[in-house]
């Protein structure tokens, strides 16, 4: 049976991006599959198209968002098991549940959950997307990572306490707090991907119980997606 080269170029780029969970350089990618260096952008151009690796700011590729989409369908039951936990959250801390992936200099939004019975919200959508060092959820995602001389006082802040808060970075009056999750082992679904979990709320947000509540969910969410 005859198979289409492309194609399969890009799912082995795919499989390769999926065991660096630290990114891997172009070069390296093109020479895992054994192609020239302008051909290896071609496919990394056409998987960025999709979603499916995103850029780091030094130009390492890595798994894109879409990924946690394509991995939610494979395995619905993280996504089954999760928005319970996000809706516990919500209602414990009566503000928006959340959780969101790096991607690229972004982070966006691929679980939501509101608290029942309130009447004021914040707008967060799934696909809502902002810059990495804007917002709880991305600080959280960069406090996971190793430290860095070029590190914010706001990520050195959240990497100390488990936790990030922010207040009007995103919405003027909105406060935010978000936690990482710890990224699974190995191959599989999530693998490779940068995640935290949060809550944003308008005001009236009581931050430590909350900032509790959010840290603990994390721990809940990091044993799901490591089962």
């Amino acid at each position: 049976m005859s198979t289409l080269q492309t194609l399969d170029r890009g799912l082995r780029a795919l499989d390769i991006v999926s065991q660096s969970p630290f990114g891997i350089s172009v070069a390296d990618l093109s020479r895992e599959l054994e192609v020239h260096r302008a051909i290896c952008y071609r496919i990394v151009a056409t998987l960025e198209e999709h979603s499916l690796v995103a850029r780091t700011g030094d130009g390492r590729i890595r798994l894109g968002a879409a990924v946690a989409v394509l991995s939610s369908r494979f395995e619905p039951q993280f996504a089954v098991e999760v928005l319970p936990v996000l809706h516990a959250l919500a209602d414990e801390t009566r503000a928006t549940a959340f959780v969101s992936v790096a991607q690229g200099q972004n982070c966006v939004v691929v679980l939501v959950a509101e608290p029942e019975g309130t009447l004021l919200r914040v707008g967060y959508r799934v696909g809502s997307s902002h810059p990495i060092d804007r917002g709880a959820a991305g600080i959280a995602i960069l406090a996971l990572r190793p430290e860095s001389p070029g590190d914010s006082e706001a990520v050195r802040r959240a990497r100390a306490d488990g936790y990030s808060l922010t207040r009007g970075q995103l919405e003027h009056g909105a406060v935010g707090i978000a936690s990482g999750i710890a990224l699974p082992q190995g191959v599989g679904p999530g693998a490779g991907l940068e995640r935290s979990v949060g809550v944003v709320a308008i005001d009236g947000l009581d931050t430590d119980r909350a900032a509790q509540a959010v840290m603990r969910t994390a721990r809940e969410v990091e044993r799901l997606v490591n089962v």
